[in-house]
């Protein structure tokens, strides 16, 4: 150890964390004795316990679901009719749930409108696939609208083709209204916008509806999106520019057209740049301008809508 400069307590404490780790396993000959354990061996034992408690606890909240469920016809039964016309839901976990719900309840079709360029919370996605295969699997026909900008996600890209060969239906769009998603045209989910997690479940008729037609007019005039490989840029971004074009000109700022595209700022400003220089233009405004005056684009710009907040 005085050749090693180190001293019996830092070996003796080392010691001790190898053996901590299941890095290290004594003798059972001898104590004194120690032999070295595979990291994969080790990593197996020391989460061996935690498995253990997750198993335990994935096995209580099945409980505590089965028990609750039982309770909800009655609870739907005797709620008031306003009550239900209306609801706000202010937390994540109970949107989830709710949506599960609206999910195992459907029967005919479910539309949906994710803007943001296809970016979800992870735990989102993974029940959202989940909950969308189920639905495909007995029937139910699904219709979502994604920003154009999706194409170039990965994980939207991977989940758009597997569900497409289920039957799902997937278009694409420069501009879209907000969040939205609609089961069986009867309840609608549409994000609070207070920037929290919650949303607000619509159920009256005419409102619902009125929903429905929005999705539907954005739909009509949407791209196909089922094949990443071979739907990309070259379909989309000539609309991309276009409106990149039409809200320059109407002055708003990199900030908010990145938002209304669902694009990041750097992508939206590495297409600025690209439009200024084609068009000979010195500022944003001017660029916006030009292509006005020659008619390249429209006067007209989207709505601006949130788009950071998934319902799903």
């Amino acid at each position: 150890m005085a050749e090693l400069r180190v001293s019996r307590e830092e070996v003796t404490d080392s010691i001790q964390r190898l053996l901590d780790a299941h890095l290290v396993y004594r003798s059972p000959d001898d104590p004194a004795v120690g032999f070295a354990r595979a990291p994969e061996t080790a990593l197996a034992r020391r989460a061996a316990p935690h498995e253990v408690r997750i198993r335990q606890n994935q096995d209580q909240l099945a409980l505590y679901e089965e028990e609750m469920a039982s309770f909800w016809p009655s609870y739907e039964e005797h709620r008031p009719p306003d009550a239900r016309a209306f609801e706000v839901i202010n937390s994540l976990e109970e949107v989830r749930a709710s949506l599960n719900r609206a999910s195992d309840e459907c029967r005919t079709e479910m539309i949906s409108s994710q803007p943001g360029g296809g970016y979800r919370v992870p735990e989102a996605m993974e029940e959202a696939i989940a909950r969308d295969r189920r639905l495909l699997e007995r029937g139910v026909k699904i219709r979502t609208l994604y920003h154009h900008t999706a194409r170039f996600n990965a994980p939207s890209q991977a989940y758009v083709a597997a569900a497409s060969a289920l039957g799902g239906q997937y278009r694409t769009a420069h501009a879209l209204f907000g969040r939205l998603i609609v089961f069986d045209r009867t309840s609608a989910f549409i994000p609070l916008q207070d920037e929290s997690w919650g949303a607000v479940v619509i159920r009256e008729p005419d409102t619902v509806g009125y929903l429905c037609d929005v999705f539907e007019q954005t739909w009509d005039t949407a791209t196909p999106f089922a094949d990443a490989a071979s739907e990309g840029l070259e379909q989309v971004s000539p609309q991309v520019d276009e409106t990149i074009l039409r809200l320059l000109a109407t002055g708003l700022k990199d900030e908010t057209v990145a938002r209304r595209l669902g694009m990041s700022l750097r992508t939206v400003r590495r297409h600025i740049a690209e439009i200024m220089e084609e068009l000979n233009a010195t500022s944003r405004f001017q660029a916006g301008v030009t292509a006005a005056l020659n008619g390249l684009v429209g006067t007209s710009a989207p709505a601006d809508t949130d788009q950071h907040r998934p319902t799903d």
